[in-house]
């Protein structure tokens, strides 16, 4: 722990040093250039803004009484976007069916069990970038200008050629495609379980900042004949996505992101994670919303680069945790707090009818980076604020004792072990230049190939400081336990990994007999993503099928370019800390 303070303080140290350097270089003129190109949010009055209602679109359509697969065309487009009542509008790039009706984030598209979806995702973007990207990370770059996108569906379960790809990115008008691009229409088989998912881009060395300028959206996948007798909270107004984030802004409303990186002499804008103080819920900094007291379903997803949350009620008020990112749980779980790692979603129920109060503040106090980073601001520590109308009201909405049970994850059935090493790779011992997963990047050749319709255990082992929240695409999986590695032999084991990248002959059995960390209860079900903590191996139970048939995909999962996993710290996952696989048969 020690050393991981130290470093923080090391890196935090440097890149003051590198801003006085800027501003003894500049002057004076520079140096009040430099104080006031951040818009000062103290200026900003927090709950102003209603919680906006994101556009909705159907992924399927009636013909004649009955549901029918639909086609949509969605594009990405440059325009305005207003985060607060007090903020200059910002310059975005939005997702939206037209440039007037885009917004940040983008439409929530509802589709239905065994319905297909398809989705023309149209580029529509200027030449150039709104934020600084850095060309040392290998990122997409077109040969002819324009800027690179491709989407991917978090937590879907589809077709490689519809699961967006990093290479498989394209320009606007497709004037320019990725090595790894496909086709025009991506094709959502939506024959998986019921749950929440959400899109974004996922351009190679790209995601952070396609992301940063606003492309990311809802998508809700339904099964009304096992989600009816529930009869959890519905309707537009009782049943909304909260979609959360944080940013940072310069004085004329602009995005600020730092444009010089910890390391310049390697890389001269990247920087390891990126962080605003001003935390944006469906757009708006701080909204409010008022509601009656009754029960609510929210569908929080945590669509940050790199901040972690820790969410909780200034009153007391608990969650009910309904499902856990793509997948209902077995049972509710009630908590006092959740902790959402990037791109982690939870599903939940708030009954404000049991507040004693009249507002509640939904809070924030995870320190970034996580876990052992700074703690949190005035700005950062508070999300949006609840205003609960007195006035009665009839709620035959329930919260059922049981939810929706899959077929148990059975570690025998198993038909081999995998180990997933995490490494940072410094400069000078100090600060970090990349980050690489079995001690290699992303464009190294496939070396994981899990077999259609079997489970793995993937051991993996984090050698970092940091808490990596892991994203398998295609692959859901169980957390089985989550073992330090002992202290006074990390080091020994960690020079031994670089050097044979090996697990097994570095005998990971003689380090991880450390303490044990019990997985917290609404954490248990079926997951994509999960944070792996600091010196720990966290063991868990991927399964390539359907898991809530155990039947094997309705599409080729063997077709190229095939998947990824990798860190959802998008700064993390843009330098290399991403790696392929491919499926067999």
């Amino acid at each position: 722990m020690e050393f991981m303070l130290c470093r923080k303080t090391i890196t935090r140290f440097m890149l003051l040093l590198t801003a006085t350097l800027t501003l003894i270089v500049a002057g004076v003129k520079g140096a009040t250039e430099f104080e006031d190109r951040l818009f000062n949010l103290e200026k900003l009055e927090m709950f102003v803004d209603d919680l906006p209602h994101l556009p909705r679109l159907r992924g399927y359509h009636f013909v004649n009484g009955s549901l029918k697969p639909r086609s949509i065309q969605i594009g990405m487009f440059f325009k305005k976007w207003k985060f607060h009542r007090d903020l200059p509008a910002t310059r975005v790039f939005a997702y939206g069916l037209s440039w007037h009706t885009a917004t940040v984030p983008g439409p929530t598209i509802e589709a239905a069990y065994g319905l297909d979806t398809y989705v023309t995702w149209q580029n529509h973007l200027p030449s150039s970038h709104i934020l600084p990207w850095d060309n040392t990370t290998s990122p997409a770059i077109p040969k002819h200008g324009g800027i690179p996108t491709v989407v991917h569906l978090h937590g879907g379960i589809h077709e490689p050629s519809s699961d967006g790809n990093a290479d498989s990115w394209f320009t606007a008008g497709f004037n320019e495609t990725g090595k790894k691009w496909t086709k025009l229409t991506t094709h959502y088989v939506n024959k998986q379980q019921p749950g929440n998912m959400w899109y974004h881009d996922h351009a190679a060395g790209l995601t952070r900042v396609n992301l940063l300028a606003g492309l990311l959206g809802a998508y809700i996948l339904r099964h009304s004949s096992i989600e009816s007798p529930l009869r959890l909270p519905t309707g537009r107004e009782f049943d909304r996505p909260l979609i959360v984030f944080d940013r940072g802004f310069r004085r004329d409303g602009s995005i600020y992101m730092n444009a010089t990186g910890n390391n310049p002499q390697i890389h001269p804008q990247w920087q390891p994670e990126y962080f605003g103080d001003a935390i944006i819920v469906n757009g708006k900094a701080w909204p409010r919303l008022t509601v009656q007291r009754r029960k609510y379903r929210f569908r929080i997803i945590n669509a940050a680069n790199a901040r972690f949350f820790r969410f909780f009620f200034s009153n007391g008020l608990r969650f009910v945790v309904i499902g856990s990112d793509s997948a209902y749980l077995p049972k509710p779980v009630r908590t006092k707090s959740i902790i959402l790692a990037p791109s982690e979603i939870a599903d939940v129920v708030v009954d404000f009818s049991k507040s004693k109060t009249k507002t509640a503040i939904l809070a924030n106090n995870a320190a970034y980076p996580y876990p052992s980073g700074d703690p949190v601001t005035e700005e950062n520590s508070k999300v949006m604020k609840f205003i609960i109308n007195d006035e009665s009201v009839s709620d035959t909405s329930t919260i059922p004792k049981k939810l929706i049970q899959y077929p148990l994850a059975d570690v025998s059935t198993s038909v081999r072990t995998r180990y997933i090493a995490m490494f940072e790779y410094l400069y000078k011992e100090q600060t970090p230049t990349h980050l690489y997963i079995n001690g290699l990047p992303y464009n190294a050749p496939v070396r994981e190939f899990p077999k259609i319709g079997t489970s793995e255990v993937w051991e993996v082992i984090n050698l970092t400081e940091d808490n990596h929240p892991l994203h398998i695409h295609l692959g859901l999986f169980k957390v089985l336990e989550q073992t330090a590695l002992i202290d006074t032999e990390t080091e020994e084991f960690k020079n031994c990994m670089k050097k044979k990248l090996d697990a097994v002959k570095c005998q990971i059995s003689k380090y991880a007999r450390g303490n044990k960390t019990a997985v917290t209860a609404h954490e248990r079900g079926w997951k994509n993503v999960f944070k792996m903590m600091p010196g720990h191996v966290t063991k868990i139970l991927v399964r390539f099928s359907y898991i809530h048939s155990n039947k094997s995909y309705s599409f080729d999962a063997t077709q190229k370019p095939g998947y990824v996993y990798h860190c959802h710290i998008l700064d993390h996952e843009d330098n290399m800390m991403m790696r392929p696989f491919e499926m067999v048969k």
